[in-house]
Parts: structure tokens; C-alpha cells; sequence
């Protein structure tokens, strides 16, 4: 499985994809999952969108990410909004963090790309005993015009529109998990509490659609001058169907597995 280095897109990942529900802690907190007052490992933290929410809700959280560019942007927001949460250089595989100090581990949008054995390996030892695992995932409804505008686009100027990471290998899925993820949680030591879905809008200018486009793994590959020109193709295309103008109302979904170390 390939790595995709988002950290060279890392102010479009970080102005796009910032889309994390309120709905998302509403439903926790109705699971009894609170974080006041825990320590939270919020693995593939990217730019900080989960990791900064964490904060706000009165965890003590820390963000791991193996990408030095998404740090150093998560550090940049994190400071404009006056919190002061540390990021760690690291993996899911390898965390450098203490072992049995975290009462959870958050993972947002990235367990596809994690070697899942060695990542769950390394969670069971950074958690305390009994500590939960929140996996969580969010995408866009393909069924709408605008996505279908989008795609077609993007398959005429031949890029492969494949699942990310590890979903590409799987055939069969449950609420957008492959089956094989939820084997490996029990089989790791981790009883799946709670699975459930959550539907929510994004709304979107064209140049933020297309901010949202250029922070896509299919496009992770393109080299920078490849990438603004395909947006600027793009442009033209949404200018066309909507005008300059035009606002998208876009619906997403949130796909959240609950999991505790020893849960039966």
C-alpha cells in the first residue's frame, strides 16, 4: 500500500478539511464517551482538526502525525486560536509516546493508511487498561451533481478514482469500513461498543470546492504545477455549469466505531 504525503498540500488539507461535526461529539457524549479531563491520543492528526475540538472539550490531547508540513500547521492554528497543544512527530506504528498513560485514542479520516496490526499493537500499549479506540471517518455523498461534475472530470484527464489506502483492497464494506477492519479490532483485544453513522452539509464556494478537490488522495501524486493546472481546468468546468458565483451544498457522512480494550 502506498503512502500518501499530504503535507504537500498541507494549507489545502488544512482549510478543507476542517469539516468535523459538532453532531460527532453530541453522539459520543450520548455513548458516554466524555473527554473532559482525559488523555486523548489523536493518531494521523493531520492539521489538528479533531485534535483542536479535543481541546475544546477539555481533553488533554496530544496530536501524532508522521508528517513534519501538517505539524507545523496544526502548530500554526492551534496558536491563532490561542491553544497550546503539543505535536509529536510520529506514526500510529510509533508513537513515542509513554506507555498505559491515554484513556483513548482518536483516529479521524486516516486508519486506512496505518499498518493496522503494528497500529493496534501500539495502541494497546499506549492506553490504559480498558481505555477506548475511536475510529472515525468522513466523506461526500458521491450520488450529487456537483461530485458527479467533479469525477467525470477527473476520470477524462486519467486519474484513477480508487479507494485510499487499505480500502482499496477490500470488497465488502459495512457503514464504508471494510469487514476486515472489525476481525482485526476483536482480534486485537477490542470489542466493538457502538457503530452508527451521522449525515451533515458542507457548504462550499467553487474555490473552496476546489481546495476540497486538491486535498484528495487521488491528486496526491500530481507535482504542484500538475495540480494547479488541473484546478484551473476545473475551474472552468464549475464556471460553466453554476457560474463565479455559485454556492454547493454538499452532503457528507460520518461513520463512527466505538471500541474498548477488553469490551465483550
Amino acid at each position: 500500500m502506498g503512502i500518501v504525503d499530504f503535507g504537500n498540500r498541507a494549507s489545502e488539507y488544512a482549510r478543507s478539511r476542517n469539516d468535523v461535526p459538532n453532531s460527532l461529539f453530541d453522539s459520543l457524549h450520548l455513548r458516554n464517551i466524555n473527554f473532559a479531563g482525559k488523555k486523548v491520543a489523536d493518531l494521523g492528526c493531520g492539521t489538528g482538526a479533531l485534535t483542536m475540538r479535543l481541546v475544546f472539550r477539555k481533553a488533554e490531547a496530544v496530536g501524532v502525525d508522521p508528517s513534519e508540513n501538517l505539524l507545523q500547521k496544526a502548530a500554526r492554528i492551534s496558536r491563532d486560536k490561542y491553544l497550546d497543544i503539543p505535536y509529536r512527530k510520529g506514526t500510529a506504528e510509533n508513537t513515542g509516546l509513554e506507555g498505559a498513560e491515554y484513556d483513548m485514542a482518536t483516529v479521524l479520516r486516516a486508519w486506512h493508511w496505518f499498518d493496522r496490526e503494528e497500529a493496534l499493537r501500539e495502541i494497546r500499549r499506549i492506553l490504559k487498561p480498558k481505555g477506548h479506540l475511536i475510529v472515525a471517518d468522513t466523506g461526500f455523498k458521491a450520488d450529487q451533481r456537483l461530485v458527479e461534475i467533479t469525477f467525470d472530470f477527473l476520470k477524462k484527464e486519467g486519474i484513477e478514482l480508487k479507494p485510499a489506502g487499505s480500502k482499496a483492497d477490500s470488497k465488502q464494506r459495512i457503514n464504508g469500513f471494510p469487514v476486515e477492519w472489525f476481525r482485526e479490532w476483536e482480534e486485537a483485544g477490542f470489542g466493538l461498543r457502538d457503530l452508527y453513522a451521522l449525515p451533515y452539509d458542507v457548504h462550499f464556494t467553487n474555490e473552496e470546492w476546489l481546495e476540497r478537490v486538491a486535498s484528495l488522495s487521488y491528486l496526491a501524486d500530481l507535482s504542484k504545477e500538475e495540480g494547479e493546472e488541473l484546478l484551473r481546468s476545473l475551474r472552468e468546468v464549475l464556471e460553466a455549469h453554476y457560474g463565479t458565483n455559485a454556492s454547493h451544498g454538499v452532503a457528507h457522512f460520518c461513520t463512527i466505531a466505538i471500541l474498548q480494550e477488553g469490551f465483550r
